[in-house]
């Protein structure tokens, strides 16, 4: 199992759902995040005054699956997360053990 945790535009959030439960999976959890990287900020003026903004909101979405769903899960939040614009987010992959379903106590793949 592989847990994908993919940092988006919060604007991509629907577009990267949609394309996921087409695909067929339907959990995950979603977290309002804020960090930067290459996008590096912006700056704003408030008051006269100018001032850098260097932590963007995004969104971060993650979700456990079958190791042979991984490369498909990601080219799919790829695509659906692509811009083409500095800013449109990354993906992790971590190596998942064990899930385990508390009201069933179901462990492994048949917890996801």
């Amino acid at each position: 199992m592989t847990k994908i945790e993919a940092i988006v535009r919060p604007g991509k959030l629907e577009d990267v759902k949609d394309a996921l439960n087409k695909l067929g999976i339907h959990g995950m959890t979603v977290s309002q995040v804020i960090g930067c990287g290459h996008q590096k900020g912006r700056k704003e003026v408030y008051r006269g005054a100018e001032y850098s903004i260097n932590l963007l909101p995004k969104v971060k979405v993650e979700l456990i699956v079958k190791d042979n769903w991984v490369d498909k899960c990601v080219e799919v939040i790829s695509e659906a997360a692509h811009s083409g614009e500095i800013g449109d987010g990354k993906i992790f992959l971590y190596p998942v053990t064990n899930v385990i379903r508390i009201r069933t106590s179901e462990q492994g793949e048949e917890a996801i």
